[in-house]
């Protein structure tokens, strides 16, 4: 069983000048309390345990009434608070500055090692294959991909663009760049920031409820994060850098926090800046402001007060700003695949729109379970020790088998840039090979539709090919130990107008279905059935398209994906994962319908061994030493007496090993035989024992309590909405027990015939 903290104030330490014959009598001349000078470590919290948010409430409470009291002595106290009232502005304006950058550079730096691959810029080496052939002055209209200063490595190497030999050369060094970025990308996860790892999004959540995992934000995993992202991304894995994105701004934001103590001592208020640092990070990864501030509210923040949206706001524009600033991909555009629509869909059309969200719904439930099983077989056998080869063998797997189809072979991004896009007159795509009849001589209106070419059939099944392949390894990919987000597969439609449903909704000679359409809503629909995001995922989508004319597609599309894959099991992908790796996150959408009492749930159990208290007034310094050195408990309940047990309040064990410590360096008389006591006075001592110790600063007075004949959906309730750590269980005033937020996961898991032992953290 673990005991988690709860303060109710800032320790400080100071000592008491004069004492009075009675002090002296008592044993109690120059009794050390904790007044002026703060100790250290004060606040902090263990690794891997949970915060307790009302206690960090309280703190900044008290912080706020204390500096505008101040502000009224003097005027250099004024602009103190002026300042520390603006600190949560200037956060948010360096974390959207910085957060920007570091996407812009990102976005450049795979543009030229995606194309690195393949061949080289001999003008200008740093050149991606786009950039190089926009400074020629040789490249036509037809040929616009293809221009003399670009070269392939065959053609490079030995002076041949085409034929077998080529062919080989090419396949060859592609396969070996992919193997080398992926190798540097895990090696130096591996080496300098294991916690640089996957997508960061579950970690994530479970830090904003409240959970503690030192360094998961730090500037180590901020660097490496940054640069293997860079090296996983163009190594051509089934993965995205959308998800790490939002890791790297939760970086970017724990790093300024330090910078204010209003935010890097008190960790609720650390959390706050944390909410508006995702929704930076999804502001940058898809371009979409807004979305961010939706997607930071709906999917990832546990406590979201309307301070928090403002700034989240502020934050996600700053980013989406520089982005644009930088302009990474020259189309004054802040993702690769920002598309515009001009054709209107149809009422019919809510039926295919709807069989996509169906098929979204059944992939998300697919990928969610096969995703989970791999990763638990990889937790539980020899394949988690050697992480580096599978990383290897999967990359060159990928590599492989990508190579031959052109649409497995370009990244990510450009695909679904291809994808969405509409066909047009400068559109050069195999999907856009439709044919046309330049002898027609009637009205652009009257031109029959045109018939699909050669190209349209071959893209077709070459896109089936590529879908089926990016299912399967996208399973293998998520969760390997270099960063990774989710590749979303998008799917295609094509023109059909001769076909009888459609002859009575579509004007003779106009584009009837719009394929990127098609492709946008079923991409959205699988990521909406993997993540079970809604709305911010509809205002994305919307973002991305700019145009309101989408909406009920994209609307019908997420519910229908959300409706079938909960039919299925109401955890998404991210909330599986935090299952998997036994984190505390208690989800506010979770509903506990059991009729189980807190008696039921709380310590001791029957036959455990009595529950480890202190007494007010009779417990010794070696008594309390022995009890922190025997148990692993995070706080102990003070009562009057062993025999009555009646309740007092709670205190942390790192404030009393603190307390102690600081005791026996700054206190004279301060010997294992000292009483301790939590009262204000102190307890009637022979003047021969030993001074004793007061330690009423750090006792909670006010722990929460309920009684044993409570529910536990009450109970459940009050720990989700209160962010308790944990409640003492009595029955009039009398302590019976204790329950953890973990004793309450772990019970919530049996309830649902799952293992408790699964939940490892308190």
């Amino acid at each position: 069983m673990m005991f988690t903290p709860q303060f109710d104030d800032v320790l400080t330490w100071s000592g008491v000048s004069a004492a009075t014959p009675t002090e002296e009598m008592n044993g109690a001349g120059n009794l050390m309390d904790f007044l002026d000078e703060p100790f250290p470590d004060v606040g902090t919290y263990e690794d891997f345990h949970t915060i307790d948010w009302l206690r960090e409430k309280s703190r900044d409470t008290d912080r706020h009434r204390k500096i505008t009291s101040k502000s009224k002595e003097s005027m250099w106290e004024l602009i103190k608070s002026l300042l520390d009232a603006w600190s949560g502005w200037v956060v948010m304006l360096l974390i959207g500055l910085l957060s920007g950058t570091l996407a812009g550079v990102i976005d450049l730096a795979v543009d030229w090692m995606t194309d690195l691959k393949e061949g080289v810029c001999l003008s200008a080496f740093w050149y991606s294959h786009e950039q190089c052939c926009w400074t020629s002055n040789e490249t036509t209209f037809d040929d616009r991909d293809k221009c003399p200063q670009w070269q392939k490595w065959a053609e490079l190497m030995t002076g041949h663009a085409e034929g077998a030999g080529a062919y080989v050369l090419n396949y060859f060094l592609y396969v070996l760049w992919a193997l080398l970025f992926s190798f540097l990308a895990v090696s130096l996860v591996r080496v300098f920031a294991p916690y640089a790892c996957g997508s960061g999004i579950p970690e994530i959540k479970t830090i904003l409820s409240g959970f503690i995992i030192r360094g998961y934000l730090g500037k180590w995993t901020l660097l490496i994060k940054t640069v293997t992202l860079v090296l996983a991304v163009s190594s051509g894995l089934s993965l995205g850098k959308e998800g790490p994105l939002v890791h790297v701004a939760c970086c970017c934001g724990n790093l300024f926090c330090s910078l204010f103590s209003k935010y890097s001592k008190n960790e609720g208020k650390r959390r706050e800046v944390l909410s508006a640092a995702a929704a930076a990070g999804v502001s940058v990864a898809f371009g979409a402001p807004i979305g961010g501030v939706l997607f930071s509210l709906e999917e990832v923040s546990y406590y979201f007060p309307l301070k928090t949206l403002w700034r989240s706001f502020f934050a996600a524009l700053v980013a989406a700003f520089t982005l644009r600033s930088i302009n990474p991909f020259g189309n004054s555009r802040l993702v690769l695949f920002y598309v515009e629509y001009h054709t209107p869909w149809y009422m019919a059309e809510l039926v295919p729109f709807i069989l996509l969200g169906v098929f979204g719904g059944l992939w998300g439930t697919l990928f969610i379970r096969a995703n989970i099983a791999w990763c638990r077989r990889r937790k539980t056998t020899q394949l988690g020790k050697y992480p580096v080869l599978e990383v290897i063998a999967v990359t060159g797997i990928t590599a492989v088998l990508a190579y031959p189809n052109p649409y497995t072979r370009r990244s990510t991004s450009e695909l679904i840039s291809e994808l969405f896009n509409d066909c047009g007159a400068l559109e050069s795509s195999q999907l856009c090979d439709y044919i046309n009849n330049p002898n027609m001589s009637r009205p652009v209106d009257d031109i029959p539709d045109r018939p699909a070419g050669p190209g349209v059939y071959n893209a077709l099944w070459q896109l089936a090919l590529a879908l089926i392949f990016k299912i399967v390894i996208t399973i293998f990919t998520f969760g390997m130990k270099i960063p990774s987000g989710l590749f979303i597969p998008s799917m295609m439609a094509y023109h059909h107008h001769d076909w009888i449903i459609f002859k009575n909704w579509c004007r003779p000679g106009a584009d009837c279905v719009t394929p990127g359409l098609y492709a946008m809503v079923g991409a959205a629909a699988c990521l909406g059935g993997v993540t079970r995001m809604t709305v911010s995922l509809v205002v994305i989508m919307f973002e991305l398209t700019g145009g309101l004319e989408y909406i009920v597609p994209l609307m019908a599309a997420a519910v229908t994906s959300k409706w079938v894959a909960d039919a299925f099991g109401k955890e998404g992908i991210y909330e599986s994962h935090i299952q998997l790796n036994g984190y505390p996150y208690l989800d506010v959408r979770d509903e506990f319908t059991h009729r189980t009492l807190a008696t039921d749930v709380m310590r001791p159990r029957r036959n455990d061994p009595p529950l480890a208290v202190l007494t007010q007034d009779s417990t010794t310094v070696e008594d309390v030493e022995t009890l922190i050195k025997d148990t692993d408990y995070n706080g102990f309940p003070v009562v009057v007496s062993r025999e009555s047990e009646r309740l007092i309040g709670f205190v942390q064990r790192r404030d009393l090993t603190l307390a102690i410590k600081n005791a026996r360096q700054k206190q004279d008389g301060v010997v294992s035989s000292s009483v301790v006591y939590f009262t204000e006075d102190a307890p009637q001592l022979l003047a021969s024992n030993p001074q004793p110790l007061k330690l009423r600063r750090i006792l909670n007075l006010s722990p929460f309590t309920v009684t044993d004949h409570t529910p536990m959906e009450t109970v459940v309730d009050i720990f989700r909405k209160l962010g308790l750590r944990q409640c003492l269980v009595t029955r009039s005033g009398r302590l019976l027990g204790i329950i953890t937020k973990k004793d309450v996961l772990r019970h919530m898991a049996q309830m649902m015939n799952q293992d408790p032992e699964s939940i490892m953290f308190n």
